[in-house]
């Protein structure tokens, strides 16, 4: 298996969907390729600290303020008109 075809079936691997003669060449690749090994676990790491965080409620103070800022960055967007791209 190249890296551009461990990397292609990096998501399913990730989410168990493979085949089992995939998922052992995969496995296998793995075991030497150091580069695609960091690929792998940096995201395994990210899905699992994504998957396990959450909300928190903003301070009151600090809600009224982002508030206050993001409906100020409108009004001067308003004012400008519509952007050319």
């Amino acid at each position: 298996m190249k890296c551009s075809e461990f990397l292609h079936e990096l998501t399913n691997y990730l989410d168990g969907v493979l085949d089992e003669k995939t998922k052992v060449e995969l496995e296998n690749h793995l075991s030497w390729c150091h580069n695609c090994y960091v690929v792998c676990d940096t995201t395994k790491k990210t899905i699992e600290i994504y998957r396990d965080s959450q909300l928190y409620e903003l301070p009151e103070d600090l809600r009224g303020r982002l508030r206050s800022a993001i409906m100020a960055k409108c009004q001067q967007q308003k004012k400008r008109g519509p952007q050319s791209v």
